[in-house]
């Protein structure tokens, strides 16, 4: 072996070294921040879970106020969300696939709830449709209450979710290639015919993942909810407004009604990388 060939050999031996040394470096701090990450969001779960026993459940389960708030959630996130898909997706569809002036102003604005804090999005709720409001004063002419009624958490849950759909949609609309819907167009097929048969169907899966995130955010909306529908046992009162009440007075019914909200989160989420994984292999 050629003399300049043997130096090299003990030359590599600390910079291979070095390198693992940097590697097995990296690769722990990396596993401290992972754990401790994983820690900081666990932590106050298993908090959730230890705070409430089994034998709690029944009595806790059985509590109107309990019942009240989750059949309320339950009921208005859902009539909420069937308000997001029908009128979201039309809006989603024309920004995704048509360029008109003002089209950006208008995403904007209509993505504008998801950074605008829930407080704030309650008290213009309020001013705007409040018995003395910009708008809910005319409505009381004809007596039209919307404030403090399970239409205002209604209206509360649309205006903080509806970003969260749109968003989704618009996305999805847009990866679809237009040829599909050229290709059916070509066969006489209707534009109206052509959305519901060719594009949904091809988007299906994006439509679902919004859809499910919708109906989550509106089922976990506070700020809004209490600026503008009030606190009301069994009128407007939802899961996390029960939370708040019965947190100084009935901790394990707080408890109860978090652990329902989390066990929704953690399926929220399931279901939506699920979709997203079935996507991707299509």
């Amino acid at each position: 072996m050629p003399e300049h060939q043997v130096r090299s050999i003990p030359a590599r031996a600390p910079a291979r070294r070095a390198r693992r040394a940097e590697r097995l470096v990296v690769r722990g701090a990396l596993g401290v921040l992972i754990a401790g990450s994983i820690a900081f969001v666990v932590l106050p779960i298993l908090a959730l879970i230890l705070q409430l026993p089994v034998d709690a459940l029944p009595r806790v389960f059985s509590d109107p106020v309990v019942v009240d708030a989750l059949l309320l959630s339950l009921a208005t996130a859902t009539v909420s969300t069937a308000i997001v898909l029908m009128a979201m997706t039309p809006i989603a569809y024309v920004t995704a696939r048509y360029a008109f002036p003002g089209r950006e102003l208008v995403e904007t604005l209509m993505d504008l709830p998801i950074v605008l804090p829930p407080a704030v999005a309650g008290l213009g709720l309020l001013l705007a449709f409040g018995r003395f409001g910009l708008v809910g004063q005319y409505l009381s002419v004809f007596g039209v209450s919307l404030a403090f009624t399970p239409v205002a958490v209604v209206m509360a849950q649309v205006f903080v979710a509806s970003p969260f759909y749109l968003r989704q949609a618009r996305t999805s609309f847009a990866e679809l290639d237009p040829v599909y819907e050229a290709a059916a167009r070509t066969l006489g097929a209707s534009r109206l015919y052509v959305f519901l048969h060719v594009t949904v169907p091809l988007t299906i899966e994006g439509l679902v993942s919004g859809t499910i995130m919708t109906f989550a955010r509106a089922l976990g909306e506070f700020g809004a909810t209490i600026l503008f529908a009030g606190n009301l046992q069994g009128r407007t009162q939802t899961m996390p407004l029960a939370i708040y009440s019965t947190m100084q007075s009935d901790l394990q019914a707080s408890c109860a009604l978090a652990l329902v909200l989390v066990a929704i989160s953690f399926g929220v989420i399931a279901a939506v990388r699920v979709t997203g994984r079935r996507r991707r292999a299509a």
